[in-house]
């Protein structure tokens, strides 16, 4: 039995048994996949995967039980490897951190500066991409923190914390007519061309919920997933914008950019970033470091219970526990 065999079997369940996907992961042959998959059988004695000829069609109840430990022991070497760089390595080492465009411009620059002044032999990587292609880069062990508000809470593999919780604000061009409106509410909203997130981003989903149960009908003319061009577009007058406060600038985006904030924490409900790790990871000493000054509640304690409890079966740490 070989480690490999083992990567073989988890990356055609995970491709959803499509062979030729798994070897081109794997740089390497369809034939020579399957080989090494039927070798394995019989040297377990059982047969894994269901076939109609060659087609795999299914996972045994035995090759559910394989398919599980194998992820467990993959795991494990990966964490073999990672102690051995740690110890070996000192301060240096790689990670990559999987993100969205909101957090990746807004949230991470200063932690991204202090920690590379903190760790200059580190290489960091910043990998951007939807909630769910993040979640399933940490899933899968592509990335080692992924940093997302949607998504990531929904997948079993991943140990999830709250890091902290924000709001959104409508922008609009100086001088526009809502600024003349008095309060500002859904109905008033709900009167104007708005542009904001695809309902898949930083929130979006919240934000039409919001108009739904008051029975309101928003006129989204565009949707987009990132503030930066919603912004571009509410400066050229085609409407409102709705974005994370967190992604509006006073200086650059209000003084230099000729646009207006208007919060609207009252209107939509809070949004949660957290952060997720993949169960039973060990974690290096500058992953602890990078983590707390993200998030300064996340403690090197803190993370440490988290992922302790994750691993004998009980629910992670709700979000009320922590102070965000």
């Amino acid at each position: 039995m070989k480690l490999q065999q083992l990567r073989y079997l988890v990356e055609v369940s995970r491709r959803g048994l499509n062979v030729s996907e798994a070897a081109e992961a794997l740089y390497t042959s369809q034939p020579g996949v399957s080989k090494q998959i039927k070798m394995l059988e019989d040297e377990l004695g059982i047969i894994v995967f269901e076939r109609s000829g060659k087609r795999l069609t299914g996972i045994t109840e035995p090759g559910k039980a394989v398919l599980e430990i194998s992820n467990r022991i993959l795991r494990e070497a990966e964490n073999l490897k990672r102690v051995g760089e740690e110890y070996a390595g000192g301060d240096s080492g790689s990670m990559i951190i999987a993100t969205t465009h909101t957090q990746a411009r807004y949230a991470l620059p200063q932690v991204v500066k202090r920690f590379t002044e903190r760790y200059p032999r580190v290489r960091l990587s910043l990998h951007q991409g939807s909630p769910t292609q993040i979640a399933e880069w940490a899933a899968n062990g592509e990335a080692d923190i992924a940093i997302a508000t949607e998504a990531l809470d929904h997948v079993p593999n991943l140990v999830t914390m709250p890091c902290y919780q924000w709001s959104h604000c409508v922008i609009a061009p100086t001088g526009h007519p809502i600024l003349e409106q008095g309060p500002l509410s859904l109905a008033v909203l709900a009167r104007f061309p708005l542009i904001t997130y695809d309902p898949a981003f930083t929130g979006g989903g919240r934000i039409s919920s919001a108009f739904e149960r008051h029975g309101l009908t928003p006129n989204v003319v565009l949707s987009a997933i990132d503030a930066d061009v919603i912004k571009t577009y509410v400066s050229l007058g085609l409407g409102l914008g709705i974005i994370a406060r967190i992604a509006f600038d006073p200086e650059r985006d209000g003084s230099q950019g000729g646009l207006v904030a208007l919060d609207a924490g009252h209107l939509f409900e809070s949004n949660t970033t957290r952060l997720a790790l993949r169960r039973g990871t060990y974690l290096r000493r500058y992953e602890y470091d990078f983590i707390e000054l993200f998030a300064p509640h996340l403690t090197r304690k803190a993370v440490e219970k988290s992922m302790e409890g994750a691993l004998s079966g009980a629910a992670g740490r709700g979000e009320d526990e922590y102070q965000l």
